[in-house]
């Protein structure tokens, strides 16, 4: 008969399994961090920085704020902010490649555990972009320990990391405008509110794409996989999904694949 005690502990482990074997942080392009190791990001494989369509200033300040950082010289926190599906992410995860930055990407729910995440990186001979997409707080409150981590805090971040943060909100925090008109002094409420924004160095607006630029990012991709280019089938589809943008460009050229039986290696692009 098994011993109880065996059958205990078989239980007691089954239910709390160890934790996960950390990932060599130099063997790997892209990682993912869920609060407690490195995991390494099955399938990484970010768009060439040429495909990018429509964003030349904001690829440049940042390609060039990367730069720095991979050279060991001091380079900015960024804030990616604007409108949805305006290829913020994309573009973190392309100039990341370019810039041969190792890319983290933190999950939200793991904020609490940055500090963790930024001593394990601090021994490590390599620079990294520590990537928070679509982040946003429902109140000031709630910011306030990143806040610290990214200035004025009493640890401050390894030199070879820097965040990379995506947001549909310039300023991560929405603005309570009741809140201010009830504040004994109305403008705290204001810093309260826009004070994390404001410890980015780099802050890079992308705003709703016109007509024109939505279809010369599809007519990149047609060329790039040699799919057909008809600007009213491509104005059409962004009508019927009631908004145009590079998300909806390459849902699109998704469609338009499956449509001409063509098959798409994202990183194969011209």
């Amino acid at each position: 008969m098994t011993d109880p005690l065996e059958r205990i502990a078989a239980a007691l482990e089954r239910l709390a399994p160890p934790p996960p074997i950390a990932a060599d942080p130099i063997a790997h392009p892209a990682y993912l961090w869920h609060g407690t190791a490195l995991e390494v990001a099955r399938g990484f494989a970010p768009l060439p920085l040429a495909m990018l369509t429509g964003m030349d200033a904001q690829k440049a300040a940042l390609l060039e704020n990367f730069g720095r950082l991979a050279s060991g010289h001091p380079a900015h926190d960024v804030l990616l902010w604007g409108a949805r599906g305006t290829g913020k992410s994309a573009l973190v995860a392309a100039a990341a490649a370019a810039s041969r930055l190792a890319l983290i990407e933190v999950a939200t729910s793991s904020l609490e555990t940055l500090p963790r995440l930024f001593a394990t990186l601090a021994t490590v001979e390599r620079p990294f972009a520590v990537f928070i997409d679509d982040l946003g707080f429902s109140a000031p409150a709630e910011a306030r320990a990143l806040r610290s981590l990214l200035e004025g805090g009493a640890e401050a971040r390894p030199a070879n990391a820097r965040l990379a943060v995506t947001s549909n909100r310039r300023h991560l925090v929405p603005r309570d405008i009741a809140e201010q008109e009830s504040a004994i002094n109305p403008r705290d409420a204001v810093d309260d509110a826009l004070a994390l924004a404001d410890r980015f160095g780099l802050s890079l607006g992308f705003h709703v794409i016109d007509q024109d630029t939505y279809l010369a990012i599809i007519r990149r991709y047609a060329d790039a996989y040699g799919l057909p280019f008809d600007a009213a089938d491509a104005v059409g589809w962004a009508t019927r999904r009631g908004s145009r943008s590079g998300r909806v460009a390459w849902q699109y050229v998704v469609d338009l694949a499956g449509r001409s039986g063509i098959r798409l290696d994202r990183s194969k692009g011209a």
